[in-house]
């Protein structure tokens, strides 16, 4: 039997192979049979010696091959034998913490004989129903406005995350609180990928097209998902809308603050952005983002492509 876990998420793809493993050691014997490969060190000749040894628990093995597409022999020699793998009752894991191209000999093989699952990192509407599951780990609900606000701190790093909500949950369970509030992430979570958004959002105001494009295109080269991009840039757009709303009518900002149900920290710098648009402005703006979001949803443009011509647009 064959299993494939590949892609850029770590963080879930660690936990699924922590889930099988944990199954493999309870459904056996002594779940001792288990073998870990990594074919940056290891050649083809070690899995052949492992498959073909007798357990001396007389149960099942599982092996688990890591970096098996970085290492070309090993792929020739094993897609030569495959067939007899696939006979055996040993479970063969294949492990690899990144994207796999579509044309990798190995790749075609396992995508038709293995179980395969893919860990893409998470965007909009998937990556906030992780984030509430992970909460509910620790007996905790939250509402959206937590979810948004922990994604705009952190960005969409699974890792940073589930670290973030284990210590949150961790401080209210010891204060034997039920819920958890912007507040506490104000006090435990250190914003991170805030900072270039609203670096963004200032070169928008300024007409400044260039610098903005340029600070998209950093946090792209450095791993952002392009659709989490457009989805903090909505998501910031939709504060300044409804500051500005609340600025027009006159309303003092320890209001503004309490009005807006938003974080402090997100208000703060919300309040001094919105003095630099119209109102008029803003709403354009916002709706020409839900096109660029729409055009991305219905195949008809890249997200990559929908934050360029959205930049120029504006």
């Amino acid at each position: 039997m064959f299993i494939l876990l590949y892609g850029p998420d770590t963080y879930r793809s660690q936990q699924k192979l922590k889930e099988i493993i944990d199954h493999y050691k309870q459904s056996q014997k002594t779940g001792l049979s288990l073998k870990i490969l990594d074919l940056k060190d290891e050649k083809f000749e070690k899995l052949q010696e492992e498959n073909q040894s007798l357990s001396i628990f007389k149960e099942n093995k599982l092996i688990i091959l890591k970096n098996a597409f970085s290492n070309q022999e090993f792929k020739e020699k094993f897609l030569k034998e495959a067939d007899k793998f696939a006979d055996s009752k040993d479970i063969i894991l294949f492990y690899e913490e990144k994207e796999i191209p579509l044309s990798d000999s190995l790749f075609k093989f396992l995508k038709k004989q293995a179980k395969t699952q893919e860990f893409q990192l998470l965007t909009g509407q998937k990556l906030k129903t992780w984030i509430k599951k992970e909460f509910e780990k620790y007996g905790f609900i939250v509402s959206p406005k937590i979810m948004d606000t922990l994604i705009l701190f952190i960005g969409s790093d699974s890792w940073k995350i589930a670290n973030e909500i284990k210590k949150l949950s961790t401080y209210k369970a010891n204060k034997k609180s039920s819920g958890i509030t912007l507040e506490d992430i104000e006090i435990l979570v250190k914003p991170q990928i805030q900072v270039n958004i609203f670096k963004t959002i200032d070169a928008i105001a300024a007409r400044d097209r260039k610098t903005a494009l340029s600070l998209i295109h950093k946090q792209i080269e450095g791993g952002e998902n392009p659709s989490y991009l457009l989805s903090m840039i909505n998501f910031q757009f939709r504060n300044l809308l409804t500051i500005k709303s609340l600025i027009e009518e006159h309303k003092p900002y320890n209001l503004i603050l309490k009005i807006s149900g938003l974080h402090p920290f997100v208000v703060r710098k919300s309040y001094e952005q919105a003095k630099k648009f119209t109102l008029q402005e803003l709403k354009k703006i916002y709706q020409k983002i839900f096109q660029a979001d729409l055009d991305i949803k219905t195949g008809r443009i890249g997200p990559e492509t929908a934050l360029d011509l959205l930049i120029a647009e504006i």
